[in-house]
């Protein structure tokens, strides 16, 4: 078993945080390292999820980051976690898996898969400045290296679906044909048709220990959950969503049909 598949989850979570914070404040790992007095290797330890800082070094990395409170709240909530030590608990919310995920499958039957959205359409569902920043910042995800591996399936009617206006959707689509051709992403468009026990968009995070959790939309924001029943449930479901969709190649074609027929 890899190191990486005996890191914590919550210590993958935080290190990304820190990892995101860096990276935005335009440092390499020497170059942050050098602001805290500590070896880079320290750093690397840090954001791969392989050791815990103290929270005095938490408020340094906030200080030398200009990033407010936002590592040592993450080191609270670590902390937290790591107090409780109930798997299910951790997983209460979700980005927190998501950001520590080694594969990601997903299906979505009104608007783009989150983590596919463009900042444009984001902000017409969005419509709060705080949510537009938290969605951009969660797509980080499909930059990180290692990339978890990201299989989505879109109901057709998706491309439809007017978001923002003409450009707004001819961007956004044309977004969908970029990260279809990424090495990890694997992009399809099902037909519309009846598909059974297909009721509601989700999302099942596998984690690098291959622990699984669901999430699934309905009207009151959301439900997650770790019951190997319905993990197995959603799984059987996805596996038939693929079957029915169109394969990735042509998927690309139709996503490239609509940008020309309807939005351009």
């Amino acid at each position: 078993m890899s190191m990486r598949n005996r890191v914590k989850p919550e210590f993958l979570s935080f290190g990304a945080e820190v990892r995101r914070l860096r990276k935005a404040a335009g440092l390499n790992q020497q170059e942050l390292a050098d602001l805290v007095n500590v070896t880079r290797s320290y750093i690397t330890q840090i954001e791969s999820g392989r050791t815990r800082c103290r929270r005095d070094f938490a408020l340094r990395l906030d200080r030398a980051l200009k990033s407010g409170t936002t590592i040592v709240e993450a080191w609270d909530e670590l902390l937290e976690s790591i107090k409780s030590d109930k798997y299910p608990e951790f997983f209460a919310n979700f980005p927190k898996a998501e950001q520590s995920a080694s594969m990601l499958r997903a299906f979505e039957e009104r608007i783009v898969y989150g983590l596919f959205q463009t900042e444009a359409y984001a902000r017409v569902l969005l419509g709060d400045d705080d949510a537009l920043k938290n969605r951009m910042r969660r797509q980080e995800i499909l930059r990180h290296n290692p990339c978890p591996t990201v299989s989505v399936v879109m109901d057709e009617t998706v491309l439809y679906r007017e978001v923002g206006g003409k450009e707004t959707m001819k961007e956004q689509l044309e977004h969908l044909i970029e990260l279809s051709q990424r090495d990890k992403i694997n992009l399809q468009i099902a037909p519309i048709c009846y598909i059974r026990n297909v009721w509601t968009p989700f999302v099942i995070a596998t984690l690098p220990d291959q622990r699984q959790v669901v999430y699934t939309d309905n009207a009151y924001g959301g439900e997650t959950t770790t019951s190997p029943r319905h993990v197995a449930l959603v799984s059987e479901t996805f596996v038939m969503l693929q079957g029915e969709a169109l394969n990735v190649r042509d998927t690309r074609a139709l996503i490239r049909k609509v940008v020309e027929e309807r939005w351009t």
